[in-house]
């Protein structure tokens, strides 16, 4: 009874991350139905085409033993070598049919879903030992359904091979009276004839079996709304925690900022809002460069700071705004902005004598200093 309450509370489908671990540990939608299906494909296809030459290859190594029955050596050692080269001789002649079956049964894997090794269905699990657990897998409904599958299967395969063999019966009841070469040859052909049938049943039972693993696959995936959210908290972290992390880097960020602003040349101001500190060596830099900015709070230590180091606080309110709104720390300023810039900072050195006094007569005007 928990068991199917916590089933109906499974509405979410699964995500991307519990399907990559479900594979890590071997679990993925997968059909028998096609694997079989395809080696169907495969046999008819090697009957179809094979068939003649194993057919007469066989013939060949059959047919001293049923001509000269009494040439069969006798004694126990060629006898065992005699038929030790028969069984290798017809190996060989079966190895490329058997290589194929071979390839195509990993080849209808890897179509299923992909080249996959899982050390997890390595490991030994002592709970599969268990016989009472063995006996609820028996009994349990996945086990019901294979069963019903394997009996209808085998009763439609049954019954189309039946219908198909019918027209056939009347050759297999004089084939004992023909020679062996015509014998292999109807033999082949009723042989194509049934793979067919079979191979056309298949086709329609794997395509309905892989649609139902798929479905109870992602069934058995789903989970809940508490499993998704936990989910999301292990791979994007605990809001709380990055919350925690992103104040932490603003405050190491402010204290970097706050340190830069005593390099400034002049602090240009909104002028109760904004705080912008600027930085141009003649020498070394081909703009002015932003090393601190901040609004409110902030642009009251950062205008604090400046007065303490005797950094000049020119009020531009449109500019200020502007560069704090356009221009990141440690960038220089655009071109667009050189001028109001340009002005303000040639001021202040003037001021300070790094400039000669401006001429008189000059168009441009005196920022206002604070």
């Amino acid at each position: 009874m928990a068991e199917e309450d916590d089933d109906s509370q499974k509405t979410e489908d699964p995500t991307d991350r519990k399907l990559s671990k479900a594979r890590e540990k071997g679990e993925v939608a997968q059909s028998q139905e096609v694997k079989t299906w395809m080696i169907l494909l495969g046999g008819t296809a090697g009957l179809f085409f094979m068939a003649p030459y194993m057919g007469s290859s066989l013939s060949r190594a059959v047919t001293p033993f049923l001509e000269s029955p009494d040439a069969i050596p006798a004694d126990f050692e060629q006898l065992h070598a005699t038929f030790a080269n028969l069984v290798g001789d017809v190996g060989l002649i079966m190895a490329p049919l058997w290589g194929m079956l071979f390839f195509l049964a990993v080849f209808s894997n890897i179509a299923q879903f992909g080249m996959m090794f899982s050390p997890e269905k390595l490991k030994f699990d002592v709970s599969k030992m268990s016989i009472l657990k063995g006996v609820k897998r028996m009994a349990s409904m996945r086990a019901v359904v294979e069963f019903l599958k394997g009996i209808f299967k085998l009763l439609v395969v049954a019954a189309v091979s039946f219908f198909m063999a019918l027209p056939w019966l009347d050759d297999l009841a004089v084939m004992s009276r023909m020679n062996l070469e015509f014998t292999l040859d109807r033999i082949h052909i009723i042989a194509i004839v049934l793979a067919m049938g079979t191979v056309g049943v298949m086709t329609l039972v794997a395509a309905m079996d892989l649609a139902f693993q798929k479905h109870s696959f992602t069934k058995k995936m789903r989970m809940t709304q508490q499993e998704v959210k936990d989910e999301h908290k292990q791979s994007d972290g605990d809001p709380h925690v990055k919350a925690r992390i992103r104040k932490v880097r603003l405050e190491r960020a402010q204290r970097r900022m706050m340190a830069a602003v005593p390099d400034a040349d002049v602090i240009i101001t909104n002028p109760t809002h904004y705080s912008i500190a600027l930085q141009y060596k003649i020498d070394d830099m081909a703009a002015p460069k932003l090393v601190a900015k901040g609004v409110d709070h902030l642009a009251m230590r950062i205008r604090e700071v400046a007065q303490a180091h005797d950094i000049p606080l020119v009020e531009n309110p449109p500019l200020a705004r502007a560069l704090y709104a356009g221009v990141d720390l440690d960038e220089e300023i655009p071109p667009e902005h050189f001028k109001a810039v340009a002005e303000i900072i040639g001021y202040v050195m003037r001021k300070r004598g790094d400039l000669p006094p401006q001429a008189s007569g000059s168009a441009d005007g005196n920022p206002s200093v604070q």
